[in-house]
């Protein structure tokens, strides 16, 4: 798992934010995966194939590439058949690249929800001074640098893989000098993932949840506007028609200016005579929660049994 800090952050309640985290875990494990796909292709050996043609010598190609550890899981020897291809191969370059990329868009959209989150009008979060720097100007404030920072580093990721697309599209076959260019693409993106990813580690691990904020957060009445239409649904009525009827209800409550778990019966009975004394009771948040158990839904059950996943295929 590319960020094993995470695992803090299970103790993030309620399970909204813990669900929300979750995403960006699933995000990481698929980056994992194209990086270890990646290096199937980067694992063959090209010695032997000479500037272009290979060599008149006889070389014992396997037996190098069997000493190098070129070889799959399997133990079989992986070798570049083409001498022509593996002089002029760039491919594992840019494919490694694109998934820097790819770990590098994800890594920012956490970094930009950090941000959020940590910021005085959201008050989710607090990162630990270790991550933070002092305002320039207004000294009560503390800048989230590593997130920040983490976000800016993207564009330069992406522009080392355009930049590799660009050197490669035009080149004739095997070795031109032009190829020199792809060293610093592909170092700069290893090195500035790599350290983006610790980094972002780092700071997770050191980063405490405002349980009271995120709870008065998800306590707005108004995002369960679709549990009432999911309760109007079991009572029969089609779903288009049950968004039009809360809908409706939303209009309602803000013109009264009421939330809309304090609306009488009556008044819910204004829009529609199929709501009932029940249901008010959608606005429960912890009823609301334990009813969402589909899998990948950010029900307490669920969310509680996919950190449990985590956990186990963590440790």
């Amino acid at each position: 798992m590319l960020i094993p800090g995470y695992t803090h952050l299970q103790r993030a309640q309620p399970v909204y934010l813990a669900h929300h985290l979750l995403a960006y875990v699933e995000m990481l494990e698929r980056d994992c995966e194209r990086l270890w796909d990646c290096h199937s292709r980067v694992n063959v050996c090209p010695l032997g194939s000479g500037a272009i043609a290979g060599s008149t010598l006889p070389l014992k190609r396997e037996l190098v590439a069997k000493l190098l550890n070129f070889v799959d899981a399997d133990g079989k020897v992986q070798l570049t058949q083409n001498s022509m291809d593996a002089v002029s191969d760039r491919d594992f370059a840019v494919e490694f690249c694109a998934a820097g990329a790819l770990l590098a868009v994800h890594l920012s959209r956490l970094a930009e929800d950090v941000i959020l989150w940590a910021s005085a009008e959201f008050d989710f979060i607090k990162i630990a001074d270790a991550y933070t720097t002092g305002s320039s100007l207004m000294p009560q404030k503390k800048n989230p640098d590593i997130a920040e920072l983490t976000r800016g580093k993207t564009g330069r990721v992406f522009g080392n893989l355009m930049a590799l697309l660009t050197l490669l599209k035009g080149l004739p076959m095997t070795y031109n000098r032009d190829l020199q260019e792809d060293k610093e693409r592909l170092f700069d993106t290893a090195d500035t993932v790599r350290t983006s990813t610790r980094l972002m580690a780092a700071m997770l691990q050191h980063t405490k949840i405002n349980r009271a904020a995120c709870a008065a957060a998800a306590g707005d009445p108004a995002l369960l506007a679709t549990d009432l239409a999911d309760y109007l649904v079991r009572k029969g009525m089609a779903f288009r028609s049950a968004h039009h009827v809360v809908g409706a209800v939303v209009a309602l409550a803000e013109k009264i200016g009421k939330p809309l778990n304090q609306l009488t019966l009556a008044e819910l009975q204004s829009t529609d005579k199929t709501f009932s004394r029940d249901a008010l009771g959608v606005f429960n948040l912890k009823t609301a929660m334990a009813k969402r158990n589909l899998t990948g839904a950010p029900g307490t059950k669920e969310v509680a049994k996919q950190l449990a996943r985590w956990r186990e295929q963590l440790s």
